[in-house]
Parts: C-alpha cells; sequence; structure tokens
C-alpha cells in the first residue's frame, strides 16, 4: 500500500477514526493489526518475515537481560543479528540473480512464472531489520530494558507509517509513546496533516515530475553527453531528496494523527558546507544507526588516524551495500567514505572550547558539487553507465553554444514545463533555507489568518494540478 496511492488515504482514515472510537486499553491491539494488514496488503506473505524478526529479537532480548555472564549475553546477541543479517545478505546477493533469472523467464528461456520469485524481495524489510537489531544491541549495552510485553515490541517494530522506509526508530524513544494511553489532540494531528501535505507535495510534485526526465535521460544515457548530463544529475539529486523526504514527512505526520512523535529525518541537507555536515542532515535516522552501531564499535574516531580513517571507509561502504549490492552503490558509498577522509584531514577535529570553524560561501555549492558526482553512481544503471557519463560531462565544452543548444535539443522540456519545475525548486530551497532557523509548518500555522489559508489553498491545488498524471508511483527508499 503506498502512502500516494488512493487506498491509503480510505486506510488512514478508517484507522484514524476507529483507532479514537475504541476504548484506549484497545488501541494498541487495533494499531498493530492495523499495521500488519497495511504490510500484507503488499503480499501476504511479507507478514511472516515480519512476524519472525520481532519474535526473534523479543525473545533473545528478554534472553540477553537475564543472562549470567557476558558470553552467554554475546552468544544471545549473536544469534539475534546474525539470522537477520544472513537474510538481509540473501536479499541483497541474491536480488541480481533473481534478476538475471527473471529475465530469462521473461525471454521463455524458462517455464517459470516470475511474480514467484519477485516476493521473495519484501519490501522495507532492511528498515524494520535494523530497528529490531538495534533495540537487541541497545538491550545489550544496558541502554534500555528488555520489553516484557511481546504486543507492544510488535507495533514498535510494525508501526505502519514507518515501516516501509523509516524514519528508524529507537527503543527509548518509541516504544514508550506507543504504550503511553495517546488522547485525540487536535493541534498535533492539525500540525501532522500540513506536514503530510508538505510531504506530498515534494513527492508528487516535484520528485514524480522530475524523475521523468532523469529517467528518460539515465535509463538511455549512451544516447546523450555534455550538459544534458549535469542539469538531469542535479534535478536527480531533487528528485531522490524529494521523494525520499517527503516520505518521511509522510510518516511523520501521520505517526502525529496517533499522538506518536517520530524522528526527524532530514535538515535541509543541500545547505551544508561540508559532506561530515550533509551526512548529519541527511537519511538522520539511517545515519546516526550506522555511526551508532557500526562506526564506533570499529573505534570510530578514537584510534589513530590512520585506523580512524580505514573506520570511516568499512561504514560508508557498508551504508552502500545496505542498498544494494550493485557497484554502483559500492562506488557511491567508497566516495563518500573516501570524501569523509579527506575531510578530516582538511578540518581536523576541533579541540573542546575551540571556536567554531568558519564557513565559506564556496563552501556549499561545492558540497553540492560533490554530492551530485557520488549521485551518478547511485542512479546509473551499471558502473559502465556512470563511467560513460563522468566521460562525457563537459563533452563538446569548448563551443559553449552549442554544448548549450545540445542539451536543450536533448531535453526537449517545454517552457510552462522548465519555469514550472523552477517554481518547484524555489519553493524547495525557501522551505529549507528557513527551515533552518525555524519551523516553517509553525511559522504558516501563527500567520495571518488570510496568509495562512492562502498558503493551505495554494497548496492544495498544486498537489491536485500539478502531480505527474496523477500516478501512484514507488518512492524510491522502498527498495532498499
Amino acid at each position: 500500500m503506498l502512502f500516494n496511492s488512493q487506498l491509503f488515504a480510505v486506510f488512514l482514515t478508517a484507522v484514524f477514526l476507529l483507532y479514537y472510537i475504541l476504548p484506549a486499553r484497545f488501541r494498541w491491539v487495533f494499531l498493530l493489526l492495523a499495521s500488519y494488514g497495511f504490510y500484507m496488503n503488499l503480499h501476504a506473505a511479507y507478514g511472516l518475515l515480519l512476524f519472525f524478526s520481532t519474535l526473534l529479537t523479543f525473545l533473545l532480548a528478554l534472553r540477553l537481560e537475564k543472562a549470567p555472564d557476558q558470553k552467554k549475553k554475546r552468544l544471545c546477541l549473536t544469534g539475534g543479528i546474525l539470522p537477520l543479517l544472513a537474510i538481509l545478505l540473501v536479499f541483497k546477493l541474491g536480488a541480481p540473480v533473481i534478476d538475471r533469472i527473471n529475465a530469462l523467464i521473461d525471454a521463455g528461456r524458462l517455464s517459470l512464472h516470475p511474480l514467484t520469485l519477485r516476493i521473495l524481495l519484501p519490501a522495507g524489510v532492511s528498515f524494520y531489520f535494523f530497528q529490531s537489531m538495534g533495540y537487541l544491541i541497545d538491550v545489550y549495552k544496558g541502554k534500555v530494558r528488555a520489553e516484557r510485553h511481546f504486543g507492544h515490541y510488535a507495533l514498535f517494530v510494525s508501526f505502519f507509517p514507518q515501516l516501509l522506509a523509516g524514519p528508524i526508530g529507537r527503543a527509548d524513544a518509541l516504544l514508550p509513546q506507543l504504550k503511553a494511553e495517546q488522547r485525540f489532540d487536535y493541534d498535533s494531528a492539525s500540525y501532522g496533516l500540513k506536514l503530510m501535505a508538505w510531504g506530498y507535495f515534494k513527492k508528487l510534485v516535484i520528485a514524480d515530475t522530475f524523475a521523468v526526465t532523469v529517467n528518460q535521460v539515465y535509463d538511455n544515457c549512451r544516447s546523450y553527453v555534455g550538459l544534458v548530463f549535469i542539469i538531469t544529475t542535479v534535478m536527480y539529486a531533487i528528485q531522490i531528496y524529494c521523494d525520499f523526504s517527503g516520505y518521511s514527512d509522510i510518516a511523520i505526520g501521520c505517526a502525529r494523527l496517533f499522538g506518536v512523535e517520530l524522528t526527524t529525518n532530514f535538515k535541509s541537507p543541500y545547505l551544508s558546507f561540508s559532506i561530515r555536515e550533509f551526512w548529519s542532515r541527511w537519511h538522520i535516522s539511517l545515519s546516526t544507526w550506522f555511526r551508532d552501531y557500526v562506526y564506533i564499535p570499529l573505534g570510530g574516531s578514537r584510534t589513530g588516524r590512520i585506523r580512524h580513517c580505514l573506520n570511516l571507509f568499512i561504514t560508508f561502504l557498508v551504508s552502500g551495500f545496505w542498498h544494494g549490492s550493485a557497484l554502483t552503490f559500492l562506488a557511491w558509498g567508497a566516495i563518500h567514505g573516501l570524501l569523509q577522509i579527506i575531510e578530516t584531514f582538511l578540518y581536523p577535529k576541533r579541540k573542546a572550547g575551540a571556536p567554531a570553524r568558519k564557513k565559506h560561501w564556496w563552501q556549499l555549492p561545492l558540497t553540492f558539487c560533490l554530492v551530485c558526482l557520488a549521485w551518478i553512481f547511485f542512479r546509473a544503471n551499471s558502473i559502465q553507465d556512470a563511467l560513460w557519463i563522468l566521460s562525457r560531462l563537459f563533452w563538446d565544452i569548448g563551443r559553449p553554444l552549442n554544448y548549450l543548444k545540445t542539451a536543450a535539443i536533448c531535453l526537449d522540456l517545454s517552457y510552462p514545463a522548465m519555469a514550472g519545475m523552477a517554481l518547484s525548486a524555489l519553493v524547495l530551497l525557501i522551505y529549507d533555507s528557513i527551515s533552518l532557523k525555524q519551523d516553517v509548518i509553525g511559522l504558516v500555522s501563527r500567520a495571518w489568518a488570510p496568509v495562512r489559508y492562502l498558503a493551505y489553498v495554494l497548496l492544495l491545488m498544486a498537489i491536485a494540478l500539478f502531480s505527474y498524471k496523477g500516478i501512484a508511483t514507488e518512492f524510491i527508499y522502498m527498495q532498499f
């Protein structure tokens, strides 16, 4: 069930109304059933894997907490993490093999039905596996107590707003909210709906519109050269940001309807002055997960310079692999790892009490360009395509007019289409710039009534009129 489908609108309305109609003591049961229904709507078998990971980590956390010595605690921890990692490895490494088999089936060279094999790739599995593993590690470290109520823990893992693509929740922040007796709060629900509307604007009006041109170029990259690659790569940077942050806004806003506050997942990442700052603003729940459960256990920055650099590189390589086993994702992770290593030499860690490092204006566009460079590998269909694009970014730049003319012809966008894209990107930039200092949703909510309602009407009109053909397209990060 996609957030941008009519079915979800009906589902959310029904769940919201019934949740507050039911007696408080039954609400968690209803929300748990609704969450499993939401997930199993994609395919009934998906619920089995979700239940397995939930039951495994729940029982092992209880066992771990009662273990008499450290050796048995580590055994429980390993017994919970290894099976989940093994399943993830099967999915990540098996996906290319499955795709190849499906290609043979489609070509008629194998007499199997392709759907049988595609069922083996559950949506969102990485997110709830990571959430379960994080919980188990936190119990091992003594950061949280093991949850005694299986139903509450099952709801923590399966809570439908965040199930398919995060934000990845932490037990100490999310479990108490799901266990508490929630009362309807108009201000919280109103804020949630407004945040959802902004998320839908980013997904439907910006991301899906930009995706048309990006897909056209990147899926047929051998037919293009020059400036068109620079333009579409910038468009892809905007597309993936609006697609994923739009999902996060919808998820966070949706959770607010039930009185639950999820962690912020994006903080204007393209307004960062360094790669390090970018990763403190991009997909924050996953970035902090890798920091706490991969980077720090490896030694973090508390080691020598060489080991520190190695820890950074390994962490980002693992992050690349988390997105997929294709060389393009590994290259993307390696690029960010290398950029982080370079920054450790350019910007050594400040000593306690030292003044903040001065930021220079040129660092912002430089950081954005470096991020876009890595996005080429992330979006390209193969490592060969990525190298083709890189080798032809500046093709014919010696003839500036021809360089521009070729891009204009290749993109073949009408003036209204270009104006619409530019305007939507400008609105995004203004929103992100303001959000660095204050909450934009809250700011608009406190504005003079005519201004406030004009903003709401314009936002809803844009969603209704300019959503690309009204198609419910899948969110990019659901595939990870």
